[in-house]
C-alpha cells in the first residue's frame, strides 16, 4: 500500500502498530488497535484529545483516552450475556485499508473490521465495519457498519471522545438546553437539561436522548471551544468520573480526571440502531476548535 509522505506506520507504545500523520494542517496519531484515534493536535494549538498516562497498551485491553470506537454494544451488555464493556471492536486490530491526500491539505485514513469466528462467540450478528479518519483543520470520523446477516441487526455504538481541558471544573457545556437525560449516576434516574450551560461539579454519567444538537466546551483556562458536530446520532453522553471513580480505575491515573471531559457522539439504550440485512448505519462526529 503506497502511503502519502505525511503519513506512515510504526511501533507505538506498547510495540502495537499505530498510523502517524504529520501535515502542514495538524498531527494525529491512530493506533489499528481499536482504529484507536490517540491524538490530534492542530498546528499551532494544544492537543485537542486527552490521554491518560496509565492506559494499557496490550492486546485485548483497551486504550484510555482519544476515541475509543464502542460495538456492537456500550457499557454492560444488556441482554443479559457476558462480555467486555463497551464491546469488541475496541479490542482488536483493525485492518488499515488505505491514506489519501484531500485536494484542502488534510488526509483521509481508511480502516476496517469484519465479523469472524471470535466475534461470534460474543456475538451473533455478522457485519462489516469501515472507519474513515480525516485530519485535517479539524478531526472528522465516520463509522459505517453494513449487515452482512440474513437477519436483521440491533447494534449500540459510540465515538467516546475524551476531550482534553485545562480544568473540567472551569469548563461549560451548551447544546443541551432542554434535553432529556438519563443520570446513571447513585440511582439511575431521568431529568431535564435546564437552560443554563451545563457545568460539572461532581461524578458526571449522562445519556442524552433524541439529539442531534451540537456541543460547545467553552474553556477559559485554555482560552478556546472545542466543538463536537455529529451526524446520523440520536444521544451524546456526558462523562467525567471526578475523585472516587478515577481512583478505581486501574488504567487512569488518580489525578487525571480535571483534565478530560467525555462529549461521546452515540446511538445507545432506546436508540440503538436496528440494521436490515445487507443494509448499513453510517454515524460520524467533527472535532474541531471553535
Amino acid at each position: 500500500m503506497k502511503l502519502p509522505d505525511t503519513v506512515r506506520i510504526e511501533a507505538g507504545r506498547g510495540g502495537l502498530r499505530r498510523v502517524a500523520i504529520n501535515t502542514p494542517l495538524a498531527q494525529a496519531e491512530i493506533y489499528l488497535h481499536g482504529a484507536h484515534v490517540t491524538r490530534f493536535q492542530p498546528h499551532g494549538q494544544k492537543p485537542m484529545l486527552f490521554m491518560s498516562g496509565k492506559s494499557w497498551f496490550e492486546p485485548g485491553k483497551p486504550i484510555r483516552g482519544g476515541v475509543p470506537i464502542c460495538f456492537p454494544w456500550f457499557g454492560p451488555r444488556q441482554d443479559g450475556r457476558q462480555g467486555p464493556a463497551h464491546g469488541f471492536a475496541r479490542l482488536v486490530e483493525w485492518e488499515l485499508t488505505g491514506a489519501e491526500t484531500a485536494s484542502d491539505g488534510a488526509v483521509e485514513i481508511g480502516f476496517r473490521f469484519v465479523s469472524n469466528a471470535a466475534t461470534r462467540e460474543h456475538w451473533d450478528g455478522d457485519f462489516e465495519m469501515n472507519y474513515r479518519v480525516r485530519v485535517g483543520a479539524a478531526l472528522g470520523l465516520e463509522l459505517l457498519v453494513r449487515n452482512t446477516s440474513s437477519q436483521p441487526i440491533r447494534i449500540e455504538e459510540a465515538l467516546h471522545t475524551y476531550l482534553a481541558v485545562s480544568d473540567v471544573r472551569q469548563v461549560s457545556i451548551e447544546g443541551l438546553a432542554g434535553t432529556t437525560y438519563s443520570d446513571r449516576v447513585g440511582t439511575p434516574h431521568t431529568a431535564t437539561e435546564g437552560t443554563a450551560p451545563i457545568r460539572i461539579t461532581a461524578e458526571t454519567d449522562r445519556v442524552y436522548m433524541d439529539t442531534r444538537s451540537t456541543c460547545v466546551v467553552h474553556d477559559p483556562g485554555w482560552l478556546r471551544r472545542l466543538v463536537v458536530e455529529k451526524t446520523g446520532s440520536e444521544t451524546s453522553v456526558v462523562w467525567n468520573p471526578w475523585i472516587a471513580k478515577a481512583k478505581a480505575m486501574p488504567d487512569f491515573g488518580d489525578d487525571e480526571w480535571p483534565a478530560m471531559l467525555c462529549i461521546e457522539t452515540c446511538n445507545v439504550r432506546g436508540h440503538a440502531v436496528a440494521i436490515a440485512p445487507g443494509q448499513s448505519h453510517a454515524m460520524g462526529a467533527v472535532i474541531r476548535p471553535g
